[in-house]
């Protein structure tokens, strides 16, 4: 059975068509480095025309060793706070800005289910990392669906971080005083 398209109508999608016209109107790149959603989120992002605008690529890294060889992360960081945790979802944002050249970087890793679960981070559990320009930040979620519902929450999560985040990001760039030229 083929599973449906991520975003039926994708110029319909509100926050797909806003990711895309914040990231035109920026002019910021970005990159993606992924775990559970398995290539979604770069399927998002290159859902309408113009995306190579501003996506470079991304990267599919389930293992711990492409976390590791590819994106950078520490496996002592891994080790310590395990592959899914908001200090490995930072790591990989920051991660596949520095491979990609990129502005941006987003990271997602959970436990998209059906399997995989602890008693500590069950099924559902997904981190979320955006890597901007100055800062940094990674939310935690705990979806309640299938495999496929997690997976998508988790992409849209992340879409919605990144509008947040470039919205947040205009409206300081368009209140920061004009600098002015004075002759001496």
């Amino acid at each position: 059975m083929r599973t449906p398209p991520l975003f039926p109508s994708a110029t319909a999608d509100p926050l797909l068509s806003r990711a895309h016209d914040l990231l035109l109107r920026s002019k910021l790149t970005v990159a993606v480095a992924e775990s559970c959603t398995g290539g979604l989120l770069g399927a998002a992002l290159t859902e309408l025309p113009g995306a190579s605008a501003y996506f470079l690529g991304g990267v599919l890294a389930y293992s711990y060793e492409l976390k590791t060889s590819l994106l950078g992360v520490d496996a002592q960081l891994i080790a310590e706070y395990g592959a899914v945790s908001a200090e490995t979802a930072t790591a990989m944002a920051r991660g596949v800005v520095g491979l990609a050249g990129a502005d941006v970087g987003i990271a997602v890793t959970g436990i998209a289910g059906p399997l995989g679960g602890t008693p500590s981070k069950p099924v559902g559990t997904t981190y979320v990392a955006l890597a901007l320009p100055g800062s940094e930040q990674v939310s935690a979620f705990w979806w309640g669906g299938s495999r496929d519902e997690n997976r998508r929450s988790s992409v849209e999560a992340a879409l919605q971080m990144l509008v947040t985040a470039l919205e947040k990001r205009q409206s300081a760039l368009s209140r920061a005083p004009l600098s002015r030229f004075q002759p001496e």
